[in-house]
């Protein structure tokens, strides 16, 4: 069952059409001619530091979807205002994973072409007395900023005259001034109820390399203050945004109006993607990466799309998650079965189906004719027949899960067990007579089994009925194979909940990786390239890693058969 402590309804979100607040917005703007051209025109702008998460693929999905909803356009922008923090490595990363959802672009742009016209639009911030150079420190501005109760204080320069302020704003521009020394500040009001405008910075001093404009400027634009200005540029008709900017709108606004320039987006907010036992920040996930607790961006225990697409998550399945989530005003927190969910309804049908052997243990068939093989037809997708079949062989001694056998079995024990009979998938029914132990330690190391020529294929003539139908691989055929077995990261919920003094790393799974280096897998798996996704009979969904080779076949447990969320949804 769903973690109960997850706000999200599962059977409302399974069962009923998502709504989609963001297109009423915009069949009314459309309808009121507020749309120039009636062109809608969206755009996903990431800042380039750091690879991009699940929260990203929604984000993308409703941006570029809604220009296709509406047959406009959707560009894709960095927002690269902080050359202390971005990198191009991480540029060409979110150009993959844009592609890789399945979107194009129809432009890209960045935030630092625009440099030159947002330095311009601050100098007539300052002409027009709506922007001055402010001398006090980052300390000093949160203590005049003031509280949610309380108004904020004035700056002692913030009377200073327009000339001054332009002479001081282009000695700032020409590298006179020392990093964090002043700042330009919009001039707004320090007694709005709204924190965000109080006189906020709109430009710092900043003397770091810009991956695009290299040591050009050494002032650059705050986010709030650029971000709208990159809007009106494109002619973005609607800036679609996650919740927390709700309060930055007002700011969003005030730049749209007073900077001069003539375009007029309107900003919408949706409600951001909390993902049950997901880190969804980028700084913390850096943290991740740089302090080794994962082994990389990719690392597929990370919720980055590069991690997803390595752990077996296709395009489809997360295009699928983003629409059954929907577009809501409210942020709660979505079940993270709702994702496995998705991924298995898509690996279901597109999967190939084979036998692999986690923890292998030797059964000898006794009555066995040595050294015969024979090849059986098996399909590979019982939901797909299109997929075809292939062919399996079959010897005297075979690999079975060591769980599939028990001495002294429960009730109910449909498996191999001392005198038990059970069929082995597509081939034969056998019979366990006796187990090999170590004399030492009394681990068992093989079985002693004889099988039924009659019932070949699965069946007998006398029609008798067997209770359990267990995987194998042929020992003699079979390719040694790594897998990792991968599960949540973290161990609660929200890693954020944490004890006094520590913080979201004390809630970090020791268990989140189990690595088998002696699993046994069909021998047709051992051309499989990476990338390639499978049903591991009876095991789960397991997709071939990056890192694999002819030589080291490594699989990734994508997920497990087991759907708690289609149960669930069931009942609805």
């Amino acid at each position: 069952m769903p973690d109960e402590n997850i706000n999200s309804s599962e059977n409302e979100i399974e069962n009923s059409a998502p709504s989609n607040f963001i297109y009423d917005f915009i069949d009314e703007d459309l309808a009121e001619g507020r749309v120039p051209g009636n062109t809608v025109i969206t755009r996903f702008p990431p800042e380039p530091n750091g690879y991009l998460h699940i929260g990203h693929a929604k984000a993308i999905c409703i941006d570029f979807g809604t220009a296709l909803k509406y047959g406009g356009k959707c560009n894709l922008r960095f927002d690269d205002t902080n050359p202390s923090k971005e990198d191009v490595e991480y540029v060409e990363s979110i150009q993959e994973d844009v592609k890789w959802l399945g979107f194009n672009w129809d432009n890209m742009y960045y935030a630092s072409e625009y440099f030159g016209i947002m330095y311009d639009c601050a100098i007539k911030l300052i002409q027009e007395g709506k922007a001055f150079v402010c001398d006090l420190t980052p300390e000093q501005i949160r203590e005049h900023r003031g509280t949610l109760t309380e108004p904020g204080k004035n700056s002692p320069y913030r009377d200073r005259s327009i000339e001054e302020n332009l002479d001081l704003f282009q000695k700032m521009k020409n590298g006179e001034f020392a990093d964090g020394s002043k700042v330009l500040r919009a001039k707004i009001d320090m007694a709005s109820p709204n924190i965000n405008m109080r006189d906020p910075v709109i430009y710092r001093i900043l003397r770091a390399h810009h991956h695009r404009t290299g040591d050009q400027w050494c002032i650059y634009p705050m986010y709030d203050y650029a971000h709208p200005i990159e809007d009106i540029v494109e002619n973005i008709t609607h800036s679609l945004c996650s919740l927390e900017f709700e309060d930055h709108r007002p700011l969003y606004d005030w730049v749209k109006e007073n900077v001069g320039l003539p375009a007029k987006p309107r900003q919408i907010e949706f409600a951001r993607l909390n993902l049950a036992y997901t880190q969804m920040s980028k700084r913390k996930l850096l943290q991740l990466v740089n302090e080794k607790y994962v082994s990389g961006w990719d690392d597929p225990r990370m919720p980055t799309i590069s991690g997803l697409r390595r752990r077996g998550y296709t395009p489809g399945s997360i295009r699928t998650f983003c629409e059954k989530i929907g577009v809501a005003k409210n942020n709660s927190m979505v079940d993270f079965a709702l994702l496995e969910h998705c991924i298995r309804d898509d690996l279901n049908f597109s999967a190939s189906r084979v036998m692999a052997v986690l923890r292998p243990l030797k059964v000898v068939i006794e009555n066995y004719p040595e050294g015969q093989v024979e090849w059986f037809d098996v399909e590979n997708n019982p939901e797909n027949p299109e997929m075809g079949t292939r062919k399996l062989p079959f010897s005297r001694e075979i690999y079975i899960e060591q769980d599939d056998f028990m001495e002294n079995p429960p009730n109910k024990f449909f498996r191999l067990a001392p005198g038990k009979e059970v069929r082995l998938k597509n081939t034969y029914f056998i019979t366990c007579q006796s187990a090999v132990k170590d004399e030492a330690t009394g681990e068992i190391l093989e079985l002693r089994c004889t099988y039924d020529p009659e019932s070949k294929g699965g069946n007998s003539p006398d029609g008798r009925k067997i209770k359990g139908t267990l995987h194998w691989v042929s020992a003699s055929h079979a390719v040694r194979a790594q897998v990792r077995l991968y599960d949540h990261l973290f161990m609660k919920i929200d890693p954020e909940d944490v004890e006094a003094g520590a913080d979201f790393r004390s809630n970090i799974n020791p268990g989140s990786l189990e690595i088998l280096e002696s699993c046994m897998v069909e021998p047709d798996l051992i051309r499989a390239v990476p990338g390639e996704r499978f049903q591991f009979l009876r095991m789960g969904y397991y997709c071939v890693d990056s890192e694999s080779t002819e030589q080291k076949l490594v699989f990734n447990r994508t997920v497990g058969l087991r759907d708690t969320w289609a149960k669930v949804a069931s009942k609805g």
